[in-house]
């Protein structure tokens, strides 16, 4: 009996010394694979193996599978899996083998989980720790007697202050009313919306879920590739099923983080391309927009710099920066946000932010409200936990920014981002992971009540279509002085200060100017003003809508004067411009007869003119019968389906139309119009020397009655 006892104890032992040495191999094996996925930036697949190389540790070697541990964790924090994360220090903890910065980070994470008590502690400790080495300060020259932090001293002080007060601002709360959006969110994730169209509409965002494409999962966060995804609004307000975006934008890559230009024509969005063999850098490329469809992205090159990562673009209200955030040398530690200026040559300078935007923890995700108050996010300031979202509005008096801490439940102990507006409004969507144990972002809606005024205007062709290439000049007594560019429908947004009088000046060239002036009051709820610009074309004959004769006659019916005091307004405005004024009948009745009508009626729209000031040797009338008629252009062949563009409605067109047809026809060539003749009226003297202009006077003393704006033609 003992003899066999003897011989089952040799063998236990041998084969625990087996197991034990397969095991050590395996650790290794693991060990190898996690440190090469990590330099590859594949935080997922680099915390699997960690995870095994651990698991395969003996209990003995104790050093070691603290270390492990502790890779183990950074991987996890890396993409979110907090719990993970957490339990990884602790074991680093429990072995001894953290540092100074790991119980800093285990601090961060504990405050990121919500666990403020215990994240209180801990900050103290890595504070009292830091002044104990005399490494709470920065070491400053004679020069310089203010006392600064360091880095880490920084962020844990930070971190200590979000800890002690965040309960607080939860209790506080704030006006913001938050909502999960289910109808676009998956079972991975979904971040960034960026709201796009003329009536923000659509809705782009970033996804992993599984209709993105590709096959392969990610090593760096487990997931498939992010793809771009849009839905759009219908009439009811009901948003559609998130759809991938088609065409040549999304590839096997992580595409994500898209912003808009001014003119909605291109995409800033990020790419993550796979490199088998070197780190994955974030890259920042640009799409085009034709139709429906965006072109296959190009790369947009920030700097010569290769070894930085460039992300999360967005493009300042005025058309003239990409904001952006990187790991560029120069910043102040982390992820920095930067801006580079676009010119028509290519970039311009690259700038960091500085104070009191970066940190030495990570700013990412800039993006703007149209009043031009700037938004990003950052665990780096004193928050909530995670990423907070932070506001920056310029001071007046300093021109620098200050920030503005929005609170709960915009902000939550989780990480909350990504923030695109619906217009002027203080409404619409952001992105956070709260209440995610996995860590997965999903899409949120936000509102704060308040009272908002802005100007909703128009510009756009007489008798046509949007002008797109036009520009809003705007002035205000209280020292506005902005140029407006419009979107793709022609429309613009301006949110206006109460009490202050606007005048509004529309140009485009090939077309005479159109003025606007507005008093805006103080009003105890939102309002939207709503403003058209109508352009009267300097090369083509312009209808004027709503002249109205009394039948058989010459007499203008009162109806007609709402449409004639505005072309009194564009004579006014264009001071410059001679016309010709015309009428036209439709085929019926003999030639002469007509000719004359038509003389009369464009004889009286211009005594109604004279009679309201403007000069007679700036209008000639002329009665044109049925000599010339109408040719038909884009837009009245929508309105009229059995009519295409370039139809010439003449009598022998007609005849070929039905009874109610023809009638149709007869009305639209039944017309009064204008033509722009000369746009010299009044710029030369006697000896044909150009007259000088009186100068704008400086727009300290501009007012209302001399806004400084230049009425030369385009």
């Amino acid at each position: 009996m003992m003899k066999r006892f003897s011989t089952i104890f040799c063998s236990i032992v041998v084969v625990a010394v087996a197991v034990t040495a397969f095991s050590a191999c395996g650790s290794d094996k693991h060990l190898r694979k996690a440190e090469k996925y990590l330099a590859l930036g594949e935080y997922f697949d680099a915390a699997t193996e960690f995870k095994k190389a651990y698991q395969t540790t003996p209990p003995k070697e104790r050093d070691k599978r603290g270390q492990r541990a502790l890779k183990m964790a950074k991987c996890y924090a890396k993409i979110n899996q907090t719990q993970a994360a957490l339990a990884g220090y602790r074991n680093g903890i429990r072995y001894k083998q953290t540092e100074l910065d790991d119980h800093l980070a285990y601090a961060r994470l504990l405050l990121k989980n919500g666990e403020y008590k215990a994240a209180a502690t801990e900050f103290q400790a890595v504070k009292d720790s830091l002044t104990a080495r005399g490494e709470w300060f920065r070491s400053s020259d004679e020069k310089n007697k203010e006392r600064k932090l360091t880095d880490k001293a920084l962020l844990t002080q930070n971190g200590l202050e979000s800890a002690q007060n965040a309960p607080k601002w939860k209790e506080q709360g704030s006006r913001y009313t938050v909502k999960k959006m289910e109808i676009f969110n998956s079972r991975r994730a979904d971040y960034s919306p960026m709201l796009f169209g003329d009536d923000f509409d659509r809705l782009y965002f970033t996804s992993t879920r599984n209709e993105a494409n590709g096959d392969e999962l990610s090593g760096i966060t487990g997931t498939k590739a992010g793809d771009i995804f849009f839905s759009e609004k219908d009439d009811k307000g009901k948003w559609s099923r998130p759809e991938v975006v088609q065409g040549g934008l999304n590839t096997d890559y992580d595409e994500g983080a898209c912003s808009f230009s001014t003119d909605g024509r291109e995409m800033y969005l990020t790419i993550c391309q796979t490199d088998p063999s070197s780190p994955r850098l974030a890259q920042i490329v640009k799409s085009s927009r034709s139709d429906a469809s965006w072109s296959k992205p190009t790369e947009v090159k920030i700097s010569n710099d290769t070894l930085s990562s460039y992300a999360h673009p967005a493009i300042s209200p005025d058309g003239q920066w990409l904001y952006f955030c990187s790991d560029m040398p120069g910043g102040k530690g982390g992820l920095d946000i930067w801006r580079v200026r676009l010119t028509t040559s290519g970039m311009g300078g690259v700038e960091n932010l500085g104070d009191p935007i970066n940190t030495p923890g990570d700013e990412m995700f800039p993006a703007f409200r149209p009043n031009g108050n700037f938004y990003f996010s950052s665990n780096g300031h004193a928050g909530m936990g995670g990423l907070d979202i932070f506001i920056a509005k310029i001071d007046p008096n300093t021109k620098r920014y200050v920030l503005e801490h929005p609170g709960y439940p915009l902000n939550s102990q989780a990480d909350d981002f990504g923030m695109t507006f619906e217009g002027p409004y203080n409404r619409g969507y952001f992105c956070s992971n709260r209440g995610d144990g996995r860590g997965w972002d999903h899409i949120y809606s936000f509102e704060n009540p308040e009272i908002v005024q802005a100007i909703k205007g128009w510009v756009y062709e007489m008798d046509g279509y949007e002008l797109t290439a036009s520009e809003v000049h705007l002035v205000g007594d209280d020292g506005t002085n902005e140029k407006l560019s419009v979107r793709s429908d022609g429309s613009f947004n301006y949110v206006v200060t109460p009490g202050v009088s606007y005048v509004m000046l529309a140009t485009c060239k090939g077309y005479l100017n159109h003025k606007e002036e507005l008093r805006v009051e103080q009003a105890e709820e939102s309002e939207e003003y709503t403003l058209q610009f109508p352009l009267a074309s300097i090369t083509a004959p312009v209808l004027i809508d709503n002249i109205f004769y009394d039948f058989d006659k010459a007499t203008l019916r009162p109806e007609s004067t709402t449409a004639l005091d505005e072309l009194v307004k564009l004579l006014e405005e264009n001071p410059n411009v001679t016309i010709e004024l015309s009428a036209h009948c439709d085929f019926k009745g003999s030639a002469a007869y007509n000719k004359r009508l038509s003389q009369k009626r464009a004889e009286s729209v211009v005594n109604y003119l004279i009679e309201h000031g403007i000069a007679a040797d700036r209008l000639t009338p002329v009665g044109y019968g049925k000599e010339k008629p109408k040719r038909i252009n884009k837009k009245v062949a929508s309105k009229h389906k059995f009519l295409k563009e370039g139809d010439v409605l003449t009598e022998e067109f007609i005849q070929n139309l039905s009874e109610k047809e023809q009638e149709e026809c007869n009305q639209l060539n039944r017309r009064t119009e204008f033509t722009v003749l000369r746009t010299t009226y009044g710029m030369f003297d006697e000896k044909g020397q150009l007259k000088e202009l009186p100068k704008p006077k400086k727009q300290e003393k501009e007012s209302l009655d001399d806004d400084g704006f230049d009425y030369f033609l385009e």
